[in-house]
Parts: C-alpha cells; sequence; structure tokens
C-alpha cells in the first residue's frame, strides 16, 4: 500500500514539474519510464535551471549513459545516493526508484522550501558546497559536513512540520504533530487553506463531517483556487498509517505557495497596523464581555463566548496573511512585533477563559473534559529522545503506562456522556448541544488512533531497547582478561 501510494504522489509530483520543462513531458510509469533516463534528466534540468549532458539516442548505452549523468550531477550537488545503482535504475526497481526520487523531493523542494525559513525557526542551513579537497584537515571538514547535511535533513521536515503547525494554530484545537495521522481528518489541510487564502472554507461545518468529505474538499480547493497540484486522494491520507512522505510532499507545495504569493512590503506594513488596531479592539471587547457576564450561568457564558468567537473568526479572516507571517525576531519590524505579542496576549486570554468554561462544566461532563485534555496533550507532546537509550527507556515505559490507564477509561466516559440528560430540574439545557457533540467528536478521534499511537511508543521503545543493547554491546567487546573480569561481565550481561 505504502509503495503504491509513493508511486503515485512521486509520478503526479514529477509530472508538475515537467510540464515546466522545454518542450513539457510527462511520465505514465514511474519504474519503466526513467530507465531511458531523459525523462530524469528533463526533471532535474527544470529543479536546477541548468543544462545537463545527454546521449539522444534510446539504445542501451544511450539510457545508461544517461542514468549515469543524471546520477553524477546528484552526487556533485552532495546528495547520498546510498544503493542507488544505474543497473537498478534500468531494471526499474520499485525500492529503488522511489529512493532516488525522494531523494530529489527532499533536496530541491522540501530542503530548498524549509531554507527559506531556517532563520525564523532557528534551524542550522545546509551547506552545499561542492568543492573538493584531499587533504586530511579536508576529509575530517567532509565528515563533519556530512554530520551537518544530516542533521539539518531532520531540520528541514522539522521546520516544515512547525510552519504547518503555525498555520493550523490560528484555528482553534487544530492540531498536527507529525506527517502521518495527524492530516488524517483533513482538517489541517482545510486550516491551512484558510491560512492562506481566508474565507475559502468553512472549519465550523468541517467539524462535523467525515475525514473522506473533509480530504476531498481540501483537494479539490487546493487544485482549483490555489493551483496545488492533486498529489493526493482522501483514501490514500484516511488510513491507520497514511505515507509520511508522500503527505510531506503535498503539503510543501502549500509553503511553495506561500512564499510566491508574499505582498509588497507597503502593503504588508499598512495591513499590519490594521491588525494591530483590530487586536486592540477585540482585547477590549473580550474583557468587556468577562465582566458582564461574571454573574451568568455557565449556559449563558457559554452562548457569549461562542456568539464573540463567530465574530472572531470572521474578522480574523482579514488578517491571516500577516498573522500568519513567519520571520526572525531579528527581522520584524516594531509593527510586526506589536502584532504578535498582541495576537499573542489575546489566544492567551481566550484560551484561559475556555479552560475556565471548561471546569465549570456540571458533573460528571467536568471529569470527562478532563480526561480528554488529558489524552489529547499526552497525543500531542513530542517522543522521547532516543540519543540517551536507556533514559527513553524508562520514557517509553512510563508513557505506555499512562496512555493504557487513560485508555482504560475510555468506554465508561464515553458511555456517560452518551447517557448524560441535557437539562436541569425547569427542563432548560444545562449545556450547549454543539459541546456535547464536540466532545463526542474528540472520542471519535482518539479511538481512530488509538492503535496507532499505542503502535508508536511501543516503536520508540523497542528501538530503545536495541539501541541500548548496541552501545552495551560495544562495551562489552573486550578482551576477556581476568577470572573476575570475565565474572564481572557475566554479571553485567
Amino acid at each position: 500500500q505504502r509503495e503504491f501510494t509513493q508511486k503515485k504522489t512521486f509520478t503526479s509530483w514529477i509530472n508538475s514539474i515537467l510540464a515546466k520543462h522545454t518542450p513539457p513531458s510527462a511520465i505514465s510509469d514511474l519504474y519503466t519510464d526513467i530507465q531511458q533516463g531523459h525523462l530524469l534528466l528533463d526533471l532535474l534540468e527544470v529543479l536546477s535551471g541548468e543544462r545537463l549532458p545527454r546521449e539522444k539516442g534510446f539504445n542501451t548505452f544511450q539510457c545508461r549513459s544517461n542514468i549515469e549523468n543524471a546520477l553524477t550531477f546528484l552526487k556533485s550537488r552532495s546528495l547520498k545516493l546510498i544503493n542507488i545503482h544505474v543497473a537498478d535504475i534500468i531494471e526499474g526497481k520499485p525500492s529503488i526508484v522511489l529512493g532516488l526520487i525522494w531523494t530529489i523531493i527532499f533536496h530541491f523542494h522540501i530542503e530548498e522550501l524549509a531554507g527559506t525559513l531556517a532563520c525564523a525557526y532557528n534551524q542550522p542551513s545546509g551547506d552545499h558546497s561542492s568543492a573538493v579537497d584531499s587533504s586530511p584537515k579536508a576529509s575530517r571538514s567532509a565528515t563533519k559536513s556530512a554530520k551537518i547535511k544530516e542533521r539539518w535533513k531532520v531540520s528541514a521536515a522539522k521546520t516544515l512540520l512547525l510552519w504547518a503547525k503555525e498555520q493550523c494554530s490560528l484555528h482553534g484545537s487544530i492540531n498536527v504533530t507529525d506527517f502521518k495521522s495527524s492530516w488524517r481528518s483533513g482538517l489541517p489541510f482545510l486550516a491551512v487553506i484558510q491560512t492562506l487564502r481566508p474565507g475559502l472554507v468553512d472549519l465550523e461545518k468541517a467539524k462535523a463531517r467525515s475525514n473522506k468529505e473533509n480530504l476531498k474538499e481540501a483537494f479539490r480547493i487546493a487544485e482549483i483556487e490555489l493551483n496545488i497540484p492533486r498529489l493526493l486522494e482522501p483514501e490514500d491520507v484516511d488510513v491507520m498509517n497514511p505515507d509520511e512522505k508522500s503527505i510531506m510532499t503535498y503539503v510543501a507545495q502549500f509553503l511553495q505557495y506561500s512564499r510566491n504569493s508574499c505582498a509588497s512590503e507597503e502593503d504588508m506594513q499598512e495591513k499590519v497596523r490594521e491588525a494591530v488596531s483590530w487586536l486592540a479592539a477585540q482585547e477590549e471587547k473580550l474583557e468587556k464581555l468577562l465582566m458582564d457576564t461574571e454573574n451568568e450561568t455557565y449556559y449563558q457564558k457559554c452562548k457569549e463566548i461562542i456568539s464573540f468567537m463567530e465574530a472572531f473568526n470572521q474578522g480574523k479572516n482579514s488578517f491571516l496573511p500577516v498573522l500568519s507571517l513567519k520571520r526572525s525576531e531579528a527581522e520584524l519590524s516594531e509593527g510586526q512585533q506589536l502584532m504578535r505579542e498582541k495576537w499573542d496576549k489575546l489566544v492567551s486570554q481566550i484560551n484561559k477563559w475556555k479552560m475556565k468554561l471548561d471546569q465549570m462544566l456540571p458533573s460528571p461532563l467536568a471529569t470527562i473534559e478532563a480526561w480528554l485534555q488529558e489524552v489529547e496533550q499526552l497525543q500531542a507532546e513530542d517522543l522521547p529522545d532516543l540519543q540517551d537509550p536507556f533514559k527513553a527507556m524508562f520514557a517509553f515505559r512510563e508513557i505506555i503506562v499512562v496512555f493504557k490507564g487513560l485508555m482504560d477509561c475510555f468506554d465508561s466516559h464515553l458511555d456517560t456522556l452518551q447517557s448524560f440528560k441535557n437539562e436541569d430540574e425547569k427542563n432548560m439545557p444545562l449545556v450547549l448541544p454543539e459541546k456535547l457533540e464536540e466532545m463526542k467528536r474528540r472520542f471519535s478521534n482518539i479511538r481512530f488512533t488509538n492503535s496507532s499511537t499505542f503502535l508508536e511508543y511501543h516503536y520508540g521503545l523497542c528501538a530503545a531497547i536495541a539501541n541500548e543493547v548496541m552501545l552495551k554491546l560495544n562495551i562489552w567487546d573486550m578482551k576477556y582478561g581476568t577470572k573476575e573480569s570475565v565474572e564481572s561481565l557475566l554479571e553485567n550481561w
């Protein structure tokens, strides 16, 4: 399934690039069409802007020569081509071809785009120098450079994820923690679209729709309104463990759109001034609302805050392009810094008010809400770092115990929620029906991600144990020496 999804996604991505070649070209079957080398060279020419040497014919020798030229060019860009050989590409071996295309996508598409944000997210910038020096000092430098590139490879993916998280953070509780199951609901795609082009989607309606409906809508809008090629289908994403590389490739196109549609600096500053003024007005409005509803019932307070949030979200749409602008602190103008401070302060106040309302929920809903938040927070947390496998083992074991304990309460909490009678002694509603529906949706999301979350934790635990064993084996790989040292080694084992 993963290989099928990657082949389809990578083929669509390649064709979106080859359409810019002169003359335009396209591939129909990735594994066979790449064997001649011509389309591979076309792809690299568009991506690099360079003219590459090639043989014009299609016999075996000429095809081999073209593929060699392509691989030589990639190596000149300091790309690691591990286990990627000309013969395997000529044979059209799926794993090798997909590995080669992913290397190209990551370098020319994801790394270069993430590099434009590297300063803003304090990530290292990749050094693409291709100078050659055979001295021992240069060799050490090359080894260090290779390590930096590997670290930057991780950082590029992390930078893209941070950018996606930031686009989604402007829309309440929509959160992404990876390029896999986080995107399954379709809501993150819609949130990114709403940030880039306000008014194209209705996120409140989307929360009540199925995953497939949201994914279908997101891909349709992105293709028609943003001119972003449709690399994925709903069935590629709405699965237990979606393909990470395919989703990264697709999400990077939204970042590309964002970079291409930056407004002029003068227009941006004017919009920033308007945003600062609007945020100040919203802050005053919220303070007045909190004072006016201080002695109201829980139900009335909820109605008022929902009314405020509807107006707030509507007004926010006009300022999303400047609110989502990501720059380092040094690059921000005085107005942009003020806007960011006011935005952070207002969002913090809204979240505190929502948290206070959740704590005021009538029993037993307050307990269920606290349980939901604890599960969601645990799922959103970064996994323990495997650099210290011994600590990671204990951390993963603890997380598994905590998560299992929480999930043991799933059925009882859901039964309680579904049987909750939403009326007081005067037959008046205790809680807004929308709140109950929202809680039920969150239960559904947890049910969907439960198995994959457990697998992820156990995979992390196994990886930590494997790393710790390898460290021990390396320490124990020594001459036995005395009888006492052997006994000590056996005891440690």
